[in-house]
């Protein structure tokens, strides 16, 4: 089978699974701007040659995920698939090869988009979505450990066990989660959850510069989302669903990544 190439947009934070440890869902597009989801993969135990960026093209043998009734949804066709790095685009132009490929479909409107998952005939699981103004960033406080049962039985697998390296670290679970407070072109008012390993990272990176001080570590995080990509950036969300809530929650979406060039002022002024 030939290797799929994909653009990646998407990484979230990483999750404990009992049968692979340590996942991350990866989500991109195809050449010709449709969306793709890919899961699992144990990116922390990839090589370095095979640790994507985003924005990185890469290619990968994938087959359908038949146990996921997303169409986005696939897989690497084993879970020790070799993925290759086969390109990057960067910020040229303000995005322009970004934008190129992203922005071919754009929500506006939540309720459509929600009604689009629900539907079976089309299944919508991953869509970009254009917020029409953002109300607040949060961050609230939830459980600072994994599932002590879950580690217990991951450990009894061995699955942390690395070959090169000893006894594999789990990655470190974040204290908070942190929500946009939006609305769309309808008036109506959400809160959604941010799921991007980016916004963990920028919490670990605060929380070391500010010495441990939780409070001041979180409000550069809401600094960074609220002032400078929702007031100063022309701010887009990449949504996805997880497979559990995708048909019984009421909003069933999550923010799995943003989009974030300058605004193009030309645009705004006409």
């Amino acid at each position: 089978m030939a290797a799929t190439k994909v653009l990646i947009t998407v990484k979230t934070y990483p999750t404990l699974s009992t049968k692979y440890d340590e996942l991350v869902c990866t989500a991109g597009f195809r050449e010709d701007g449709t969306w793709i989801r890919i899961y699992p993969i144990p990116f922390r135990k990839k090589s370095y040659n095979e640790q994507y960026k985003k924005y990185d093209w890469i290619e990968v043998d994938l087959v359908k995920n038949n146990s996921d009734f997303r169409p986005e949804s696939y897989r690497p066709k084993t879970i020790d698939s070799e993925i290759k790095v086969a390109g990057h685009i960067n910020t040229a132009g303000n995005w322009q090869e970004r934008k190129k490929i992203c922005l071919g479909k754009i929500y506006y409107n939540l309720s459509e988009l929600i009604a689009e998952a629900k539907n079976k005939n089309i299944c919508t699981s991953l869509a970009v979505f254009k917020p029409t103004e953002i109300l607040d960033f949060t961050t609230e406080p939830v459980e600072r450990e994994w599932d002590k049962d879950k580690l217990s039985k991951l450990n009894q697998l061995n699955l942390f066990e690395t070959n090169t390296e000893g006894k594999f670290e789990v990655v470190q679970k974040l204290p908070y989660k942190f929500k946009f407070i939006f609305k769309d072109n309808q008036g109506t008012v959400s809160r959604m959850m941010i799921e991007d390993w980016e916004t963990g990272q920028l919490y670990w990176n605060c929380l070391a510069r500010h010495e441990g001080n939780e409070q001041k570590a979180a409000e550069d995080v809401r600094k960074k989302y609220f002032y400078d990509f929702a007031k100063t950036k022309d701010l887009h969300f990449f949504l996805g669903t997880t497979q559990l809530h995708h048909y019984v929650s009421l909003n069933p979406f999550m923010i799995i990544g943003t989009f974030h060039p300058k605004i193009d002022l030309q645009t705004k002024l006409f």
